[in-house]
C-alpha cells in the first residue's frame, strides 16, 4: 500500500476533472451496472499514469459524446475496488494503469496499460473518443 500523501495528489488529478473514486467492490460494481456507458480508470503511481493515462482520460472528455459515468479506482491502494474492476475487465489480464467502458454492464472498449505506455496523451483520448462516438 502506497502512503495516502503521496497518492492524494494523483487521485485528486482525476477527481478535480470530475471522477468519481471508487473504494468498495460494491461501489464498483454498482457503478459499471449502472444504465448508459461507465468509464473505469485504474489510476496508478508510475510515470505513465501521470504523463499519459491520466491527461489522455481527461482530454477525452472534451468530445461531443462521452460516458454518463467516469470513475476511477487506485492501484496499489484500493484493493477491494481494484480487483473488483479487474474482474469485469476480464479476460483483459490485470494492468495499471488502464481504462475500460462499460455500456449497460458490458465491457465494450479496453486500454490496457501496453496501449497507454509510451504513448502521447492525445493519441491516448482519440482511442478514447472513438470509442464514445460508437459507444455513447
Amino acid at each position: 500500500m502506497y502512503p495516502a500523501e503521496l497518492v492524494q495528489p494523483m487521485r485528486d488529478d482525476l477527481g478535480n476533472a470530475g471522477f468519481e473514486h471508487l473504494y468498495t467492490a460494491d461501489a464498483v460494481n454498482s457503478a459499471i451496472n449502472k444504465e448508459g456507458t461507465t468509464l473505469v480508470v485504474v489510476n496508478s503511481v508510475c510515470g505513465c499514469a501521470a504523463a499519459n493515462a491520466r491527461p489522455g482520460a481527461k482530454m477525452s472528455l472534451e468530445n461531443a459524446k462521452k460516458p454518463d459515468h467516469i470513475v476511477t479506482v487506485f492501484a496499489g491502494v484500493d484493493r477491494e475496488a481494484v480487483d473488483a474492476a479487474r474482474a469485469a475487465m476480464i479476460p483483459f489480464p490485470p494492468s495499471s494503469p488502464s481504462m475500460a467502458l462499460f455500456k449497460n454492464g458490458e465491457l465494450v472498449h479496453m486500454l490496457e496499460r501496453h496501449h497507454i505506455e509510451g504513448r502521447p496523451a492525445e493519441m491516448i483520448a482519440e482511442n478514447l473518443k472513438e470509442a464514445y462516438n460508437e459507444n455513447c
